[in-house]
């Protein structure tokens, strides 16, 4: 993680779950880190329990990533306090409880916005952040099993629009990679997807199919410094983490 000393990382999704570890773990790797939520007094308290030493490392903006507006606002003030984006990581997700056939598509949008649109409304910022000041950056995509395989499991699923959410992160990836090299940039890219992770996310029907059976939040983490700390002419494209036993 040498090159990445005091360079400047975005996470999205930081208040709680995978965001919450990594926020720490970047700034104990010697990053600068911004934490993007909409609680952002939850990334405040992550601050409380980092070393007196790393304190001033962490800091915390409002932001909804389902809002162009808000995400453009955040990424304004994160170019005009600290130069620009070194790395990015989408984290921030989205699962409501519900079926495809009966859901009320006002909840699938939001969703949608989230999942997906919120991914594109930062990495657009990231990128054009990097390629301006001609950095070679890192875009990590937290991603899911889900967007893999669609999991099956007893009974009604209870997965609905979340799942085509995450396919859709898997085909961004692809994308993404083509283009940050087509348009003549060394700039990587990674998708991270893990099973089951024991995060507030997980509704009731999950917590049952996944009893006894989950990652946890720090898991993830260490995945994604792994994929941050290989050297320049190395990308770790896609990274699957189940845990062991995992029906999915």
């Amino acid at each position: 993680m040498e090159r990445w000393q005091n360079k400047v990382a975005v996470v999205t999704g930081a208040s709680s779950g995978i965001g919450a570890a990594l926020v720490k773990d970047l700034v104990n790797n010697g990053l600068r880190v911004i934490g993007l939520a909409r609680r952002v007094e939850r990334i405040e308290e992550l601050r409380q329990q980092l070393s007196d030493d790393k304190k001033s490392h962490l800091f915390a903006l409002k932001c909804d990533v389902s809002n162009l507006d808000s995400v453009n606002q955040a990424f304004d003030e994160i170019i005009s306090k600290f130069g620009g984006i070194d790395i990015l990581i989408n984290n921030a997700g989205c699962l409501k409880s519900g079926q495809l056939v009966s859901m009320d598509v006002s909840e699938m949008q939001q969703i949608l916005q989230t999942n997906v649109m919120g991914v594109i409304y930062c990495t657009q910022r990231a990128f054009r952040s990097m390629k301006e000041r001609n950095f070679d950056g890192h875009v990590v995509l937290v991603n899911s099993i889900a967007g893999h395989k669609v999991p099956v499991t007893p009974g009604v699923p209870d997965f609905n629009i979340y799942p085509p959410t995450k396919y859709a992160l898997t085909a961004i990836t692809e994308l993404l990679r083509q283009e940050f090299s087509g348009l003549g940039t060394k700039i990587k890219v990674t998708s991270i997807s893990p099973g089951a992770v024991d995060t507030e996310i997980l509704n009731d029907f999950l917590k049952n199919a996944t009893e006894g059976c989950r990652l946890q939040s720090e898991d993830v983490s260490s995945a994604i410094i792994y994929a941050l700390s290989t050297p320049p002419h190395v990308q770790i494209h896609e990274m699957i983490i189940k845990p062991v036993g995992e029906r999915f």
